[in-house]
Formats: C-alpha cells, structure tokens, sequence
C-alpha cells in the first residue's frame, strides 16, 4: 500500500490561507470597483445627453446670437460621436472624450465671463456638465481598470 500523503490545507474547509483570502479580497474589490464602473458609465451617458441637449437649447431658443438660432447649434454635433461609444463601453471613447470635453469648458468659461446673463446663466450650466463629464470619464477609466487588474494579477500568478 502506498504511504499517504498528508491533504494540502487548502482543502480543509476551516482553515483560509493567505492566497485564498487575498483571492477573496481581490473579488470583492473587483465586484466595487466593477459597480463604480457601471455608475460612473450612466453618469457620464447623462452628463453627455445634458451637454447636447444645453447645446441645441442655448443656441435655438434659450440665449441664442441672433434671434432665430445661430449657425453655433452646430456644436453639438461632435457631441454625439462619443455616446455610440460609451454605450459600448469602449475604453478609447472615454479617454478621448476626456480631453474633448475641455474645449467646451473653454467654451463655458469666455461666455460665463464676457455673455450677458441668459447666456451666462447657460453657460454656468456647461461648465458644471463638463466638469461632471470629465469625472464620469476619469471614475469609469480607474474603475474598469481597477475591476481588471485583480484578475489580470491572478492570472499571471498562476
């Protein structure tokens, strides 16, 4: 008869070894940092919606240039690239339309500074769009990579 080998601790059920409870944690916080992605993805999907819809506003009927609407409603047509690309959570998007979304706070910022009030007043509204915007984009990035780099750790440990 063969000599038995004594059973490895990670099949006893009562005892959790330091890998098995690193795993566990890894879990977790990939599971967190997983639902911080989904919400940071609807936050900047609504954030963006807001812009467009602030864009053809101001410029048709709240404060446009001229009376009518301006050539300026424009605008919102690079807007509208990006949201094909955040609803398919494509990473690419949300790194560029983080940079993208500057030039339409600098937009914000010499209207709030030089526009009269109903302009001001929309132009107040875009800044804080843009600076939700630029958050949702930065939050969603470090939560995917946050919700991959545990399992990438994990495979090449093994």
């Amino acid at each position: 008869m063969p000599a038995s080998t004594p059973e490895p601790a990670a099949n006893l059920p009562d005892l959790v070894t330091p890998a098995a409870a690193g795993a566990a944690a890894g879990a977790a916080e990939g599971a967190t940092a997983g639902a911080a992605a989904q919400f940071s993805r609807w936050l900047a999907v609504a954030a963006l919606l807001g812009l467009v819809l602030l864009s053809l506003a101001w410029e048709l009927w709240l404060a446009p240039l001229r009376p009518g609407g301006s050539w300026l409603v424009l605008k919102a047509l690079p807007l509208c690239i990006p949201l094909a690309g955040l609803l398919k959570r494509r990473m690419y998007t949300y790194r560029w339309l983080s940079l993208l979304v500057w030039l339409y706070f600098i937009e914000g910022v010499v209207r709030a500074w030089g526009d009269a009030p109903p302009s001001r007043w929309c132009a107040l509204a875009e800044i804080a769009l843009c600076l939700l915007l630029f958050a949702a984009c930065v939050l969603h990035i470090r939560g995917r990579q946050r919700a991959t780099s545990p399992a990438t750790q994990r495979a090449a440990a093994s």
